[in-house]
């Protein structure tokens, strides 16, 4: 049966995973718009070097070609976006964890024979920690090159390339959150949550199955992800 009693500890407050998410996820989300402000500014601007201007057909060799700019806007972007996995695989271990959701463990009707969710959650695990690598500041590095001219440089797009990798690594985690929470749902059932919940799980569901026995699970978080890309 989905069906499952809710635990009878009765909690004096919610953990920060779960009260703090106007706080944890909206301080991202500032980042977010921060850096897309720097975006704008900054591919609307003149790059060339020297800089030519046409009344007195003068030329200055001028320095806004340098990175620096966005190089501290990727790297902010990176720690921001890997707070929003971090605290997400979070809340999945609160979903697998029986100890906190007094739901079956590892989300599965037949435990025992059954992994679960287990593997997923470690899924999760090993991304938000990867991206702790990833968010690294690459603008604190700086190895001069050009005989020395180029003496400062802001290794802008090595911290671009590690933000794409930051920005896919969280996606997938949010995808496995959302798989694990649909799960947790069913579990909850005949109750119901919120109607813009319901209609969004029930438009999930024609996409990601109830897990009832183990099976291969990448198809199914391949299949989340694609179902986020939707919203």
């Amino acid at each position: 049966s989905k069906n499952t009693t809710v635990a009878t500890q009765q909690r004096v407050q919610d953990p920060y995973t779960l009260r703090c998410i106007p706080q944890i996820h909206g301080a991202s989300k500032d980042a977010v718009n921060y850096v897309g402000g720097r975006v704008d500014i900054e591919i609307n601007a003149v790059t060339d070097n020297p800089l030519i201007f046409r009344e007195d057909r003068s030329g200055i060799s001028g320095g806004n070609f340098h990175g620096q700019p966005m190089a501290l806007s990727f790297d902010f972007l990176k720690i921001a976006e890997s707070e929003l996995a971090d605290v997400s695989e979070r809340r999945i271990e609160r979903l697998v964890n029986p100890a906190y959701s007094g739901l079956p463990a590892f989300l599965t009707p037949n435990g025992g024979v059954n992994s679960g969710f287990m593997i997923v959650q470690y899924s999760a695990a090993a991304l938000v920690s990867e991206n702790k690598v990833l968010a690294h500041p690459a603008s604190v590095d700086s190895i001069p090159s050009s005989a020395g001219q180029e003496d400062h440089v802001s290794m802008g797009s090595n911290a671009a390339t590690k933000l794409y990798r930051v920005v896919l690594n969280t996606e997938r985690v949010l995808a496995i959150e959302l798989f694990n929470a649909a799960q947790a749902l069913d579990f909850r059932r005949p109750a119901r949550s919120s109607a813009a919940i319901e209609h969004m799980v029930a438009e999930y569901r024609k996409r990601v199955p109830f897990i009832d026995n183990d099976s291969v699970m990448y198809p199914h978080i391949e299949s989340s992800i694609q179902f986020l890309r939707t919203l």
